[in-house]
């Protein structure tokens, strides 16, 4: 009897790294394995882990799809045994997983419809971050891949993202389906050894080929994110200086790649990704650190920053322009506070509103840098502060004062502001109030009420961050996070429901954002303390 041959033409070899990860490794290989038939292989590598990983692998090779390339000595990260793989791999298609992540239900399928249908170098599509343990979901990079969040890329074709530069945000290996031969003709490989971040190094060398590709709106990859683990991944060991000093060194790197190879407009690009992403996400942590920590923080940071060109510059946002260029332009860490706040999501410039000369500026003095391009800001793009100050109680009152900045809101008219709690697992509908504003001197004021029984639902404990949208005479939208103005703003009430307590706390978050917490159980104190625990123990592990 004649058997299909497992490795002809549409056929993918799934590359699985593991490195001492015994507990997930079979559920990543398991997922791979559930793909079907269009799988005809999982190769495994073994990066020499000195746990029981041989012998689950053994276990998992009882399958004649499995076949595990063991390393005599450990690489040090993670693109040597993906080149192991890499090279090891057979079929017309790869992928790569992680041993501690999983392919979601039909991926490969998917991919491969999309390869076939568009002669796709390239696939990529949707990667899902899940918190563990509480099963919080993000998308990754849901501008790109997330239709609700606005992307226009799925169900498109690109030849080289020259087309659609913004791809450069997806620095993902793992979500992505790639025609073998492409990667072996063109050389595409990953950094050697104890090379973090390599994924900036292989997206960059993949952008810079030209491939054709495709992007689909299928989940195809479930990043697992384990905060609890012995081993954290890279991506939050954030609190080491060592860890910017990786990250940096490999963003250097694909930008030197993209612009050897010619892409000088890609490369600008990667630079105004920098500014955009990497900087706001560190700074935002910055009152977390050491002051030691943030002195080398700032001094790595600003010399990285004098590298860029002013196209580099231009790719980026307005507000982390200014938020770059005061590290720039200042020896030491400054007015930490506010800049923090410039790195929140979305952008917000906190009073006081200073001028240089007759200009707007950061700081004051020589130290001042002028806030190039505030005058050219849409109404939504515009960093307003608004303050809020809880009063608790069954029924909470907000207060809130939203500044006016250098005239830009006074001009639009502001006329109510709706207050949005949005919670934080994502397993709760959003709660929303609006109120009108009142104009006052420097800004607007007005008073919203929460009802605090309406924040528990069922959940034992719920977590709800405020976020406001001040609604303009013209009809203009400008969204802002609602912050914590000064320091004392945490509190905590025990409030009675229905003859029950109910735990709320007022939580003033980095950069002064507002977070509100209710627990309606003793459970739900429980699990309060347990993440006040794991917190505390990640800055002591830092």
């Amino acid at each position: 009897m004649k058997h299909a041959d497992p490795f002809a033409p549409g056929r993918v070899s799934v590359v699985v790294i593991v490195h001492n990860d015994a507990g997930c490794v079979a559920h990543a290989v398991r997922s791979a394995l559930a793909q079907g038939e269009s799988v005809a292989e999982v190769v495994v590598v073994d990066d020499a882990s000195a746990d029981t990983t041989p012998d689950t692998l053994r276990v998992l090779a009882a399958d004649s799809r499995v076949r595990v390339v063991t390393r005599e000595h450990n690489s040090g990260g993670c693109g040597t045994p993906r080149n192991d793989g890499l090279a090891a791999a057979r079929a017309e298609y790869v992928m790569f997983l992680d041993s501690d992540d999983a392919l979601a239900p039909g991926a490969v399928d998917a991919l491969l419809v999309a390869a076939a249908a568009h002669r796709a170098d390239v696939v990529a599509g949707r990667c899902l971050r899940r918190e563990l343990p509480d099963g919080r979901t993000t998308v990754w990079q849901p501008q790109l891949f997330d239709r609700s969040a606005g992307a226009d890329l799925p169900g498109r074709v690109v030849e080289g993202i020259g087309q659609r530069p913004e791809l450069l945000w997806d620095t993902l290996a793992v979500n992505k389906l790639y025609r073998r031969d492409f990667l072996t003709r063109r050389r595409i490989r990953f950094p050697e050894g104890a090379f973090p971040y390599e994924d900036f190094v292989f997206t960059a060398r993949l952008y810079a080929a030209e491939p054709r590709l495709a992007v689909v709106e299928r989940l195809v990859y479930i990043w697992y994110v384990r905060r609890q683990a012995a081993d954290l991944s890279v991506s939050l060991r954030r609190a080491t200086i060592a860890n910017w000093q990786e990250r940096i060194a490999a963003h250097r790197q694909a930008v030197e790649v993209l612009r050897s190879a010619g892409h000088r407009g890609l490369a600008a690009t990667a630079q105004g990704k920098f500014l955009d992403h990497d900087v706001p996400m560190y700074a935002r942590e910055l009152p977390l650190r050491t002051r030691a920590y943030q002195h080398e923080w700032w001094r790595l940071t600003a010399d990285y920053l004098g590298t860029f060109d002013a196209v580099g510059y231009a790719a980026a946002r307005v507000p982390h322009r200014w938020l770059s260029r005061v590290i720039e332009a200042l020896d030491e860490p400054a007015d930490l506070g506010r800049l923090v706040e410039l790195a929140a999501r979305p952008p917000r410039l906190a009073p006081p509103y200073s001028e240089a000369g007759s200009a707007p500026a950061f700081g004051t003095g020589a130290a001042a840098v002028p806030l190039a391009g505030l005058d050219q800001l849409a109404a939504h793009e515009l960093p307003i502060a608004v303050d809020g100050r809880l009063t608790l109680g069954r029924v909470a009152r907000l207060a809130l004062r939203v500044h006016d900045l250098y005239g830009r809101l006074a001009a639009l008219e502001p006329r109510t502001v709706r207050v949005v709690l949005l919670e934080r697992s994502g397993a709760l509908p959003e709660y929303a109030v609006e109120a009108t504003l009142v104009p006052e001197e420097g800004g607007w004021r007005a008073e919203a009420p929460l009802r605090m029984t309406e924040l528990t639902a069922a959940k034992e404990l719920t977590a709800w961050s405020l976020s406001a949208e001040v609604r303009c005479a013209g009809g203009e939208v400008v969204p802002a996070g609602v912050r914590a103005p000064a320091a004392g703003q945490a509190r905590r009430r025990v409030v009675v429901r229905l003859g029950r307590p109910l735990f709320v706390q007022v939580h003033v978050a980095p950069g002064s954002a507002l977070v509100l917490r209710v627990v309606d159980s003793a459970r739900g104190l429980g699990r309060l303390a347990e993440g006040r625990v794991r917190r505390l123990r990640r800055r002591l592990r830092g």
